[in-house]
């Protein structure tokens, strides 16, 4: 898998990007658009805003027909809202993109080949329409096997921690040192920035081991897999996709990914965030099931709410507590995890 999104271009869609902003409200809600502009900027040609209140990636602003003259291939859908539809004014604005010659692609759970309007655009522009949240069939059923190759996983305290961002920052950093690495994208994110994957948190649940092992299949090349984590095993409307992650990836590693000024789980503020201890040991035991030698090699702290100084204290702590590298990998990098990382699992 490299980074030129070849996946995606052998499905007919790709970079350059126009990205969707819409009407979007605050930062959460463009995390798809952010992760792109700030992992593949140079696929990024401009962003659409409906309304100059929408917060901004900092390119440059301009029309689907604009973007078009500039070079864009497709309109990602860089917005999540409650419930992942699609508004009135999102899927005029998806029509509006496709006449004016751009491919769309979207993360929604409302899914771009249900609405009429859009289909018919596409249809009639001879576009291509792709949607993240909608995993090929085929997909086996999880079975435990052994199989040759190494994997590492990022698994969280909480969702939207950081686990994309570490696990990117982690092959960045190996194939800077002229490793082999390859990220492994789980979420609709991951999928647009890697140009492939499984969006795991749309596959049956019977299936979500069974995706793993299939989006990281046996390798012999000595290289490494880097499995985006989703979820989290303390999240209790989204464990089970955890659970399933850990045992199809079958890791040899895994980095928990942890945002210290939480005070409750995402979405549910009578759930309080894990113990880093407990949290770390419940997804190694998890782990276990399937690579009962899994190692944990570090743990990623999002730390962007803290100031500096308090920052690099907290590393530290966390680091002498669990006994592993603790670092931002945003604001410090991950050079100590993947030095732990090749230390542990050498062979």
């Amino acid at each position: 898998m490299s980074n030129r999104g070849d996946g995606a271009l052998a499905a007919g869609w790709g970079p350059p990007y126009l990205l969707y902003l819409g009407d979007a409200d605050d930062d959460l809600a463009i995390k798809t658009a952010r992760g792109l502009a700030y992992w593949r900027p140079q696929w990024c040609v401009g962003q659409y805003r409906r309304s100059q209140g929408t917060p901004s990636l900092g390119l440059t602003d301009m029309d689907m027909a604009r973007a078009k003259r500039e070079g864009a291939d497709t309109m990602v859908i860089g917005t999540a809202n409650a419930g992942g539809v699609m508004t009135p004014d999102l899927v005029a604005d998806a029509v509006t993109a496709l006449d004016a010659g751009l491919n769309v692609v979207s993360g929604l759970h409302q899914k771009l080949r249900e609405d009429p309007q859009i289909v018919a655009a596409a249809v009639r522009n001879h576009r291509v329409l792709f949607d993240a949240r909608d995993p090929a069939g085929g997909i086996p059923v999880g079975n435990g096997r052994p199989r040759a190759g190494r994997r590492l996983l990022t698994v969280g305290t909480d969702c939207s921690v950081g686990k994309m961002y570490t696990t990117l920052a982690i092959e960045r950093t190996m194939r800077a040192r002229g490793l082999t690495a390859d990220f492994r994208a789980t979420g609709q994110t991951g999928i647009f920035i890697a140009g492939s994957g499984i969006a795991v948190d749309s596959v049956i649940a019977d299936f979500i081991s069974g995706a793993v092992e299939w989006l990281s299949p046996a390798r012999s090349d000595g290289g490494w897999d880097l499995i985006e984590g989703q979820g989290s095993l303390f999240h209790p409307s989204y464990a089970g996709v955890s659970l399933g992650l850990l045992h199809g990836a079958q890791p040899d590693a895994l980095v928990l990914c942890h945002e210290p000024t939480r005070r409750h789980m995402r979405g549910l503020p009578d759930a309080p965030v894990p113990d880093l201890e407990r949290c770390l040991e419940a997804n190694l035991a998890a782990a276990r099931l399937t690579n009962p030698g899994v190692k944990a090699v570090g743990v990623a702290l999002n730390t962007a709410g803290m100031p500096q100084a308090q920052a690099s204290t907290a590393c530290r702590e966390i680091s002498e507590r669990l006994g592993v590298p603790c670092e931002d990998p945003v604001s410090m990098g991950v050079d100590a995890i993947v030095d732990n990382l090749l230390a542990c699992c050498a062979n």
